[in-house]
């Protein structure tokens, strides 16, 4: 859902826009503009994933502080994971400073004070999860925001939400956009727990979190032909046997959900205008089928369509 788009507002009641779309995507807290005066610009999408949701902005430099006022008005207590998608911002909380670039992943704990902000132009970001479905004790919480980058799950988290961004729009319509909002919250809480370094609950939340973390891990290796249940198995130290239990026990076959993935892959490659001067051969590999003949086999079940059929079809 678009919230905002300068492009659409008179210079003059921009920054008002502004304060009402960031109030309403988040909890009440002060802006401060780097050029109030008129060179204010900005867009801003919110997109609901079940009971989470996906911010996205991007706008010119501007300053945000939530103080202890804005705590006393009512709003839902709310954790949020975020990045920078451009530029370079300036975050701090409880006593901890820090600069969030690309590559890095901030926690903002909504139900205290902090500062964050960038220069210029700059884009941000942020996984929106309330406290009841995170379903962590506030302390490990509060542990784990500024020991992030320590955690093994780290660049596995990362990389999701730059999936989930990227294709915000489509994800967010799916039928499946609430169980994605699940999994994608169950796959922040497992990285929480572990920067936070919490030996008591960590065996609990990581048997809780495995599904999730192996459909990530598994959506990032597609285009490899020896992405098996054992590889899968071994990535996360539990045996395949208790892989598949927990794979059924969510309703999920491991390997048939693999290769919807890899036909939809290649479903959206061919369609695209690069991909329609593709051999299929050559989109087979791309999607982790060593066997072109297996996929144009397996495509014609999935689609009713070849895919050479599918590849010419008028747009």
């Amino acid at each position: 859902m678009l919230l905002l788009d300068t492009a659409a507002v008179p210079r003059a009641e921009r920054v008002d826009a502004f304060r009402a779309a960031m109030g309403e995507a988040s909890v009440p807290c002060r802006i401060d503009h780097e050029d109030p005066s008129g060179g204010v610009r900005a867009r801003m999408h919110l997109w609901e994933f079940g009971s989470a949701n996906l911010f996205t902005a991007d706008s010119t430099g501007f300053r945000l502080l939530r103080t202890s006022r804005h705590l006393r008005m009512e709003a839902t207590p709310v954790v949020a994971l975020a990045f920078q998608a451009s530029g370079v911002g300036r975050f701090s909380q409880f006593d901890a400073e820090s600069a969030v670039r690309d590559d890095s992943l901030m926690l903002s704990d909504l139900t205290g004070p902090y500062a964050f902000s960038w220069g210029g132009w700059g884009g941000s970001r942020a996984f929106q999860i309330p406290y009841e479905h995170l379903a962590l004790p506030v302390d490990v919480v509060r542990r784990a925001g500024p020991r992030l980058r320590a955690s093994p799950l780290h660049g596995l988290v990362r990389a999701h939400l730059q999936r989930l961004a990227d294709r915000a729009e489509q994800l967010s319509l799916d039928p499946g956009a609430a169980s994605l909002g699940r999994a994608t919250t169950e796959l922040v809480r497992a990285l929480l727990v572990s920067a936070a370094g919490d030996v008591a609950i960590r065996p609990q939340v990581r048997a809780e979190t495995l599904v999730s973390r192996v459909l990530v891990y598994a959506q990032q290796h597609l285009a490899e032909p020896d992405l098996t249940p054992e590889r899968i198995a071994r990535a996360h130290n539990v045996s395949v046997r208790l892989l598949y239990r927990s794979c059924a026990e969510a309703g999920l076959s491991l390997e048939q959900w693999i290769i919807g993935r890899r036909l939809e892959e290649a479903r959206a490659l061919l369609a695209a205008p690069a991909g329609r001067q593709r051999a299929i051969a050559s989109v087979a590999q791309a999607c982790g089928f060593s066997d072109p003949s297996h996929f144009a086999r397996r495509f014609r079940a999935a689609f009713g369509l070849s895919p050479r059929d599918w590849q010419h079809l008028p747009r």
